[in-house]
């Protein structure tokens, strides 16, 4: 009895070897053709870095503000009685914006320029009476004193009637009305915006660092995000006498020609100072960038035999570079590059270093330093 089940025992651990040994012969060819399992190579768009020559420029971004604008205003208490104006519309100056209720000042007006003529005969007849010595000196007093006050009243009636009349203080652009017929205004209460377009200030703030490169005159563009491809040229007519003490930045300003009236007061523009000479610089796409906390990288496309099959092949190295400027498609690579080196173009997200990969430009994009998208 004892004897079988030894001869068991020893079968169940026969198979168990068996099985074992199976098992690890297995995995042991698993594991030797995971070592020489090659991924197949990714197709990549590809740029050869090459020198360029940029303009010398200094960038910046800022804010448009209005040669002139203001936000016509109530001087005096009333009410209003007419609008003469239509929101959105171009006024010359002077020309009639509102009229608010004057029909007190209108009714006391005749009674006080009666007043006047009464005073001029009275003053003019005590002149001729004083040379003949008929009337005393202190009645001409009197009556020339009658007459500057009579014109006075006048003068005072009339100043009121015109700040009830309000008119355009100088030629812009109405905005939209903030008052209606029949409603009482108060001291100060806004009516309607007016800003001149044409011409427009950009200001903007570059460091002190750039003061000495720096005059009035300057030429400046001027892009927006609402006209992609489109630039809006002027230059620099003020820089400010001081520098911000908490930013150690310099404001400067910028007259922009805008005919069109395109750009208007408080858009976010971006600005290009053109400086004398240009820069020869490393440019790369901005796409070939991959982008990270700990550093930007781009992948190097490199010609590579393989160990076991000897064949050449083009594999990828990942390469860290510290960027400088970015114009239009392109981005300045300041180090880690060296002209005529192949970088990967488009989709860099998906990659990793020592990827073989296979080249394919059919469909790579066109990149240019001044984009114009056809749609955006």
């Amino acid at each position: 009895m004892k004897k079988r089940i030894v001869l068991a025992l020893l079968g169940v651990l026969i198979v168990a070897g068996l099985l074992a040994g199976i098992k690890a012969l297995q995995i042991g060819k698993m594991i030797d053709q995971g070592k020489k399992f090659v991924p197949p190579a990714e197709t990549v768009t590809t740029y050869q870095v090459q020198p360029q020559q940029w303009d010398a420029q200094l960038n910046a971004v800022g804010s448009l503000t209005a040669v002139q604008g203001v936000t016509v205003a109530a001087e005096t208490p009333g009410k209003i009685v007419a609008i003469a104006f239509q929101p959105g519309i171009n006024v010359s100056a002077g020309d009639l914006l509102l009229r608010q209720d004057t029909s007190i000042e209108e009714a006391r007006l005749p009674g006080a320029e009666a007043n006047v003529v009464l005073a001029k005969v009275t003053l003019d007849r005590d002149r001729a009476l004083l040379a003949e010595q008929a009337v005393a000196q202190s009645e001409y007093d009197t009556a020339l004193a009658d007459y500057s006050q009579a014109v006075a009243e006048v003068e005072q009636l009339k100043a009121a009637i015109a700040k009830k009349t309000i008119r355009a203080p100088f030629s812009g652009r109405l905005g939209i009305r903030l008052v209606n017929l029949g409603q009482i205004l108060k001291e100060g209460e806004a009516i309607v915006s007016l800003q001149t377009l044409d011409p427009i200030f950009a200001d903007f703030a570059l460091p002190q660092q750039s003061l000495a490169k720096l005059q009035a005159g300057d030429p400046v563009r001027v892009t927006i995000d609402a006209f992609p491809g489109e630039f809006f040229a002027g230059k620099i007519t003020a820089i400010n006498a001081e520098v911000d003490v908490a930013t150690r930045n310099i404001r400067l300003q910028a007259t922009i020609a805008n005919p069109k009236e395109q750009l208007r007061p408080g858009m976010f523009v971006r600005v290009a100072v053109g400086l004398p000479g240009r820069n020869e610089v490393l440019a790369l796409p901005a796409t070939a960038v991959l982008y990270a906390p700990y550093g930007d990288s781009v992948f190097v496309v490199e010609e590579h035999k393989g160990e076991q099959s000897g064949q050449a092949g083009m594999v990828l190295r990942q390469q860290f570079v510290r960027l400088g400027e970015k114009r239009g498609d392109f981005v300045a690579a300041v180090s880690g590059l060296k002209g005529g080196e192949t970088v990967v173009s488009t989709g860099v997200f998906k990659l990793r270093n020592g990827q073989g990969v296979v080249v394919d430009n059919k469909l790579s994009p066109a990149f240019s330093l001044e984009p114009k998208p056809g749609n955006n």
